[in-house]
């Protein structure tokens, strides 16, 4: 029975959640009593400035009043939350990543279960990421019904689960690792001329998806020379998804593809030409079109685990998998870190150096996104925060890289109730213990984080990544069946 039904493991986790929900409230969710939050900067997700010493009041999971400290009144009876000194912003939404197939201490299509959906969208949460998009990577059964499940709170708190349906040419579109576990679950529609490309969409429309991905490069022949989708389906495709109110994200790499998808009238812009400077004919189309732009940089950049030690990264891996990322043991190949920077990874910076902030300055509306899911180098949650540096790094001031992070993602998203700390809002919020519009790493210093008014118990969280077994028996694995081992470290 495939592991994505009903069956073995498919929703064991679904009907037990129900249970739960049936018996009770769950530790965790949002109680209906006032709960004034008192004297934190808060930064709002917006253009609008922080309020240096600020109050806010949650109620039944939203914020009912907001303002300067002395000005906003809490109901008789509320609970008082003393966060003077305290920064709070708006959590993080993340528009791009893939979910369900990573599992740490494996990598594979037996690891696709809601189970660990549910753990990759709390491993977001952990770090204070309120809504996560996978892109293109899930069969659409499976995420229709997760989706209303956790909209049903058959799940704990974790962040909130949004999909994208994808599309690419036959033996084409994720890369060689993610589409070893697409293509079993047959996760990505294959499309080979216009007709076909319609057809699908409106697959997609009678199912009332709203947003669909579709990738363009043949991966640099990696596949035996499979070509990539041409500008005449590309274009159909995107012209039958407006005509039904879809969004629609174009993965393209190279600059030529992504002058023909912004052309064509994509919606969100994938990736970041990194190979050669974009140029003047790039630009005008960015002022014209103006596509929202998801850079998904960092999952190319050398680990932060090769820095020394990185407590906010290692409280969330087996330790013996934080020595396989530095031995460069993962299942998307990449370097240890010992390896000295190459030509191509300096060349890289430089054009990464001149074109984000040509990118930005034409027009381009970046969203966050990370591109996490295919290497535990790079997964879920800090992966965020390391994105959102880049930004700055490349030019962005922290203010302008909180609202790419926050309230702009939303547009994709097409939600109203979160990105911003304002009235009428969920209260999906970071507690933070340093200000991140002095230095952006203060993202990293979280104290607490919300989600619908309830604290996210980062403790039991946390000890539970840690907890994860690392087996390398081969002989064991093959027997299990739904277990991959992970790569061995180097014997010491």
């Amino acid at each position: 029975m495939p592991i994505h039904s009903k069956g073995r493991l498919g929703y064991r986790m679904l009907a037990s959640g129900l249970l739960v929900a049936s018996l009770g409230p769950i530790p965790g969710r949002s109680q209906a009593h006032a709960v004034l939050f008192d004297g934190a900067r808060l930064i709002i997700g917006d253009a609008r400035p922080p309020i240096e010493r600020g109050a806010f009041v949650v109620q039944h999971g939203h914020i009912t009043a907001i303002g300067p400290q002395g000005s906003v009144k809490a109901p008789p009876g509320a609970i008082h939350v003393d966060l003077t000194g305290k920064t709070v912003m708006p959590t993080l939404n993340n528009v791009h990543v893939h979910v369900g197939y990573e599992g740490y201490v494996s990598w594979g299509v037996e690891n696709h279960t809601p189970e660990n959906v549910q753990d990759h969208l709390e491993r977001e949460a952990f770090y204070g990421v309120g809504t996560a998009m996978t892109m293109g990577d899930q069969p659409i059964d499976f995420a229709i019904r997760f989706q209303r499940a956790q909209r049903a709170a058959a799940f704990p708190p974790a962040a909130r689960f949004f999909f994208a349906a994808g599309m690419a040419p036959p033996g084409g579109g994720p890369d060689a690792l993610l589409i070893q576990g697409t293509t079993p679950l047959h996760a990505v529609s294959e499309v080979s001329t216009p007709e076909e490309a319609v057809a699908a969409v409106r697959n997609f429309a009678a199912r009332r998806v709203g947003e669909v991905k579709f990738w363009v490069d043949n991966r640099d022949n990696t596949r035996g020379g499979r070509k990539k989708m041409p500008p005449e389906v590309y274009t159909a495709l995107i012209a039958e998804a407006h005509r039904h109110g879809m969004i629609v994200h174009a993965h393209a790499t190279n600059l030529q593809d992504q002058k023909g998808v912004v052309k064509a009238g994509v919606d969100v812009l994938v990736h970041t030409v990194v190979n050669e400077p974009i140029d003047d004919e790039m630009m005008a189309l960015l002022r014209e079109k103006k596509p929202y732009w998801a850079p998904v940089m960092g999952l190319a950049d050398r680990s932060e685990l090769c820095d020394d030690a990185n407590p906010f990264i290692e409280q969330v891996l087996p330790d013996r998998v934080i020595a396989d990322i530095r031995a460069g043991k993962t299942w998307l190949p990449s370097s240890p870190c010992s390896a000295p920077p190459n030509a191509q990874a300096v060349q890289r910076e430089a054009n990464l150096q001149y074109n984000f902030p040509k990118y930005i300055a034409a027009g381009a509306r970046i969203v966050l996104g990370t591109d996490a899911g295919v290497s535990a180098k790079y997964s879920y949650g800090f992966a965020e925060h390391h994105e959102i540096g880049m930004y700055v790094r490349l030019g962005m001031t922290p203010a302008e890289a909180i609202i790419v992070s926050t309230s702009r993602p939303t547009e994709v998203l097409r939600i109203q109730d979160t990105g911003t700390l304002a009235k009428g809002k969920r209260a999906d919020f970071l507690v933070l213990s340093a200000n991140p519009l002095e230095n952006i790493r203060n993202t990293r210093e979280i104290d607490s984080v919300y989600l619908g008014g309830a604290r996210l118990d980062r403790e039991a969280l946390q000890a539970k990544f840690k907890r994860a077994v690392v087996d390398r028996d081969v002989t064991h694995a093959r027997r299990k069946r739904d277990y991959v081992p992970h790569p061995a470290s180097p014997t010491k």
